[in-house]
């Protein structure tokens, strides 16, 4: 009789008074099958409501229809005991799936992402490969279930007790559901808004997409109630009968249906002699009243009831057996009684574990253990899923409820529990841990090596703290070298990456004083270099660099420290102005068979800086390449935050060098978005959005370019840091294109004596003389005239072709007149030798211009069609814009050149013209030649003259008078 009223109740509970919620159930499940509108879409359904209102009992509901129209369903609910075990609820949602599965069938299901997210989802990944960083674990969770859901489409998607969910699988949660739109799959969560975690902002306005907002459960009606006790007891139940079965419950469902089913139990007949009674019956539905219930089924039933509280949810019946010190079948009577008395049940979409009948029973058990008798039951809780091969962050979650006793097992257990956590990408749940071990104490002599654990797991998302806890563990008595090495190098990232790079040069340079191993004095020096190179403080820059050139030239070895050693040379070649040979002889030698990007050891700044310092040596293909391996490195080992942001606004940075606008926006947009998911104000971001001002203004869209300098607050702010592009020059570059000449002159003086200073005279890598010879130019022409001298001389003395070809150009739009005109001759010819087509494709504009305001019409027209090619090929609708305004102004139109036939291509020509129709790009067409982009750019333009076609034509003319029949594309594909 029991289950059938429970059965009942069930039913009652989720018809009456739940029709709307049903209904948009009804509704979601629709459109998810496709069977309203034939389109098949997810979505989210949020129910809130305080504790007992039938949200557990609506999403059985929803499994059961959802089941029914042939759904596939993963089901997951947070857990009050839970809450610190990171990726709980992850774990809960994807193991039904993987359970059956071997390692293979896991590694073909979680593909490339398997080490990265293996360990969030209860797999062992591979060892060694390093931890990585949450939005990296984030992103590989979203592929999973996305791929998952594709795969096994509809799928319903449910959490049940979100409010207790674990802060990971939450905050994965709340940024994945927004994706359920687009995929097959329905999200339906269930939470009590007074208990969701006070960081959980971004959750609670989850339901509040689109103007939906979530349905609030509320409590029965006295009708609902009376329908409720009536379909039990019989339809003889008196009116005041039923209205206090409603008082006293309240109208909540779980107490509604609890208290029925005790007046079943009792065979009450619902008469007003029975209300004593009914309040009897009602006061042992919760609280103290439910306790009384348990404690009256016996010592082994009350013991099985706590030892199920302590262990939480799913509950393995050999566990709760061993926690409450039970034999197997003693044990079993115990749950017997308690699944009779609606304490226990079998586990909902787990029949070989237990779970409690609802989390407000569960609560109260947990509540009513004696204080010590917890504390020791989570001890023994430990130790047996310990026994059980269950791991260390199962353990830890019952150690940290342990009162400190100096227990080395303890400290072991939580370091294991916090490396656990690392390698899931849950670093707060790590730090939990080792903050607890520090607390025990550890022994003597561990103490620093916790400290420092405890400082690296709170590097990414509490750097001030990683540096407290690494500066008392330098603190601490007889380090081993190694230790002390390895705490040193963190704690100078810590500081350099809160800003702080005065101190973190200083850190290492007192490592380095006192060293008495040439390796760690070597390598502190490197690290000492690299973060004055970084600051933007820094007195004696030139010192430095004359110490880094005499210490680079005195390396015998290939080691890590050395080969940093180099790299930071060459950087401070390449920035100093040094002829580039030698900053690429010096980027050679530290590059050797490659650098790591993802050596925790080492950091990714001087493998970054090597590869820029061949960007800005004209060699932006093989930048191109480390970055491309660099980025590839990144992801594989899930990196996926600060240091990809740098990878794809750097490498962005080298497409926009190289004249590949729309490519070089998509990047430094893409690496913009990550900084942006890091968090505010971190200097990935100061990167993208300089990067991507530049590209902008050479589009020709000022406007973006000001509303994004706006929305960042980028401008006036100097960075404590050496940024590239120089922060102040690009904004001084924003100012130029608007016009507002004063403005940009005051910046770019700053600009100059910042640099100057320091030591950091290339235009090639700040061309602020460039800018502010323009600037000047109107109200000073004298300074303009100096300023770009000085600026030309300091290119010619780096010697490469851009930077040359760039500063010549400068210094013609400053000059004018006919020497202005054998400037920009000069110019054009040493940027069709580099590879920065944009550059290229303005100067010749600037050319063409010239020309025709020299009265050279056919000359001018040659200069500018090539540079409207130019333009067109990078992108760059202003530049056109303004190649076409002067074409028409010479009264000419963008030429529709005549054919006179293919047979005039030469060789070179013929083969640039059928790779290039043949879908390649001309910096892929270049490479295979061995020539100079800019050179195969030219060459194009000579075939477009000869031939007489454009770009569409130009396949068409080709398969004329050709014997292999080539299936061409257009040309810029």
């Amino acid at each position: 009789m029991p289950d059938a009223v429970e059965q009942l109740g069930r039913v009652n509970r989720l018809v009456l008074e739940r029709e709307s919620e049903l209904v948009a159930l009804d509704g979601a499940l629709n459109d998810l099958c496709g069977t309203r509108s034939g389109t098949k879409h997810g979505g989210l359904l949020a129910f809130a409501g305080p504790a007992g209102l039938g949200k557990t009992a609506l999403l059985a509901e929803v499994r059961r229809r959802a089941a029914a129209r042939g759904c596939t369903v993963l089901s997951a609910r947070g857990g009050e005991q839970e809450q610190g075990m990171a990726f709980h609820v992850v774990r809960q949602l994807v193991q039904p799936v993987l359970a059956a599965a071997s390692e293979e069938e896991h590694r073909r299901i979680l593909g490339s992402w398997y080490d990265i997210v293996a360990p969030a989802v209860g797999l062992v990944a591979s060892a060694g490969d390093g931890a990585p960083d949450p939005t990296g674990v984030r992103d590989g969770l979203d592929w999973v279930v996305t791929r998952f859901a594709v795969q096994r489409a509809p799928v319903v998607l449910i959490l049940d007790d979100a409010h207790w969910a674990d802060a990971e699988s939450l905050a994965w949660l709340t940024a994945f559901a927004p994706r359920a739109e687009e995929l097959p799959m329905l999200v339906i969560v269930a939470y009590r808004p007074d208990e969701l975690p006070a960081d959980a902002m971004a959750f609670r306005k989850l339901a509040g997409r689109h103007g939906s907002r979530p349905f609030d459960l509320v409590a029965l009606t006295p009708g609902a109630v009376r329908r409720i006790v009536r379909d039990a007891v019989g339809e003889s139940a008196e009116e005041a009968f039923c209205r206090e079965a409603w008082a006293v419950t309240g109208g909540n469902p779980f107490e509604v249906t609890e208290l029925t089913a005790k007046i079943c139990d009792r065979e009450l007949k619902g008469q007003r002699e029975d209300i004593p009674e009914l309040r009897e019956l009602a006061s042992a539905v919760k609280g103290s009243g439910l306790i009384e219930r348990i404690e009256k089924l016996g010592p082994s039933a009350v013991r099985f009831a706590w030892a199920a509280a302590v262990l939480g949810t799913s509950i393995a019946p050999p566990l709760a057996a061993g926690v409450a010190a039970l034999g197997r079948e003693e044990a079993a009577d115990a749950f017997e009684r308690l699944r009779a008395a609606r304490i226990l049940t079998v586990g909902t979409t787990d029949s070989s574990t237990l779970e409690f009948v609802h989390p407000l029973i569960a609560t109260a058990v947990y509540r009513a253990i004696p204080s010590a008798l917890r504390v020791g039951m989570h001890g023994e809780a430990a130790s047996a899923v310990t026994e059980a091969g269950l791991g260390a962050a199962t353990a830890a979650r019952h150690l940290l409820e342990l009162h400190p006793e100096g227990d080395e097992w303890v400290v072991q257990q939580l370091r294991g529990a916090a490396r656990e956590y690392l390698r899931a990408g849950a670093p707060e749940a790590a730090q939990r841990c080792l903050a607890r071990a520090l607390r025990e104490p550890p022994p003597y002599g561990e103490r620093a090596a916790v400290l420092f654990e405890l400082g690296c797991s709170s590097l990414l998302n509490e750097p001030a703290n990683t540096v407290n806890h690494l500066r008392a563990a330098l603190e601490e008595p007889e380090l081993e070298p190694e230790l002390r090495e390895a705490i040193t190098y963190r704690l100078a990232q810590a500081l350099g990456h809160t800003g702080r790079m005065a101190e973190a040069a200083r850190t290492v340079e007192a490592e380095a004083s006192r060293a008495n191993n040439t390796r760690t004095r070597l390598r502190m020096q490197a690290e000492q270099f690299m973060w004055n190179a970084f600051r933007a403080d820094e007195q004696d820059s030139p010192a430095r660099s004359r110490r880094l050139n005499r210490l680079a030239d005195h390396i015998t070895g290939r080691g890590p420290a050395e080969r940093y050693i180099l790299g930071l040379r060459a950087w401070d070649a390449m920035v100093r102005g040094e002829p580039a040979a030698v900053a690429v002889r010096y980027a050679e030698e530290a590059l050797g068979d490659g650098l790591s990007w993802t050596d925790e050891n080492w950091g990714f700044e001087v493998p970054v800086l090597v590869a820029l310092t061949f960007m800005y040596c004209d060699q932006p293909g093989r930048a191109e390449d480390l970055f491309t391996k660099g980025i590839a490195e990144l992801e594989r080992k899930g990196w996926r935050g600060a240091h990809l942001s740098f990878g794809f606004t750097l490498l962005g940075y080298i497409r926009y060098r190289r004249g590949r606008l729309a490519e070089a926006e998509d990047l430094v947009h893409a690496g913009l978005g990550i900084a942006d998911r890091v968090g505010p104000g971190v200097p990935a971001q100061w990167f993208a959005i300089g990067i991507l001002i530049e590209i902008l203004l050479a589009r020709g869209r000022t406007h973006e370019a000001q509303e994004l300098a706006d929305t960042y607050n980028y401008g006036e702010v100097i960075p404590n840091a050496v940024v590239y592009p120089d922060s102040q020059t690009v904004f001084s570059e924003l100012l130029l294109a608007q016009g507002m000449r004063g403005d940009a002159e005051r910046h770019l003086t700053a600009v100059g004596q910042r640099l100057e200073a320091r030591g950091m005279r290339n235009p090639a890598w700040c061309p602020w003389q460039l800018h502010l010879a323009q600037a000047v130019a109107l109200v000073e022409p004298e300074r303009a005239a100096e300023t770009i001298r000085e600026a030309v001389q300091r290119a010619r003395q780096f010697g490469t072709a851009s930077a040359i070809g760039q500063a010549l150009h400068a210094s013609a739009e400053v000059t004018g007149g006919s020497d202005g005109l054998r400037l920009l001759a000069e110019a054009v010819s040493h940027l069709e030798r580099s590879p920065s087509a944009f550059e290229l494709a303005r100067a010749q504009v600037a050319y063409g211009a010239a020309l025709r305001r020299a009265g050279l019409p056919q000359d001018a027209a040659d200069r500018l069609h090539a540079g409207l090619e130019g333009a067109l090929h990078c992108n760059s609708d202003a530049l056109a814009g303004r190649a076409r305004d002067e074409l028409a102004a010479a009264g000419m139109r963008p030429l529709q050149l005549r054919s006179t036939g293919t047979d005039t291509l030469t060789g070179p020509e013929r083969t640039v013209a059928e790779q290039i129709a043949g879908g390649r790009s001309t910096s892929e067409v270049a490479e295979e030649l061995g020539t100079a982009e800019r050179e195969v750019t030219r060459m194009l333009s000579a075939v477009y003259r000869k031939v007489g076609t454009d770009h569409a034509g130009l396949p068409k003319a080709l398969e004329q008078t050709s014997d292999n029949g080539f299936q061409h594309s257009a040309l810029g594909r």
